[in-house]
């Protein structure tokens, strides 16, 4: 009956370490800022990650037909040019924090996936309202 414990706790607990050690290490997915990639750019090339920072002013540019969206992305220091293929979430908006989820190809990023850091404020509509009334809410929200 011992036997069959230690061989249990010995399986457990190599399934664990293969986690810890083997099947996690290649599903990592590293959070950089811009500063942080321009400090060991060859380091990030053509590797997952994901970018953080804050959508520089005056820099989106979106191309309906191609679908293609442009913005550069910056923590105050340093600057990187992103492009995003897809439609945009409707809360995207210049000044506002994102997180894209790529990689660095060239030294543009190629996002794949884009998180958009919005407002915890939610407001619901009043009993009553109309469809313009909670129109005009939504669009003071963004």
């Amino acid at each position: 009956m011992r036997a069959k414990y230690l061989i249990g706790l010995g399986v457990i607990l190599g399934a664990l370490a293969y986690l810890i050690f083997g099947g996690l290490g290649q599903n990592l997915v590293y959070f950089l800022t811009p500063s942080e990639y321009l400090q060991d750019q060859g380091r990030y090339q053509n590797r997952p990650v994901r970018l953080g920072g804050l959508v520089k002013q005056g820099t989106v540019h979106y191309d309906k037909d191609q679908l293609e969206l442009r913005f550069i992305l910056t923590d105050g220091v340093a600057e990187v040019p992103v492009v995003h293929r897809g439609t945009p979430p409707g809360m995207f908006k210049e000044g506002q924090g994102v997180v894209v989820e790529g990689r660095f190809r060239g030294g543009i990023f190629q996002g794949n996936n884009l998180l958009v850091k919005h407002s915890e404020a939610y407001q619901a509509p009043k009993a009553g309202w109309t469809p313009e009334e909670v129109r005009k809410l939504i669009e003071e929200a963004k």
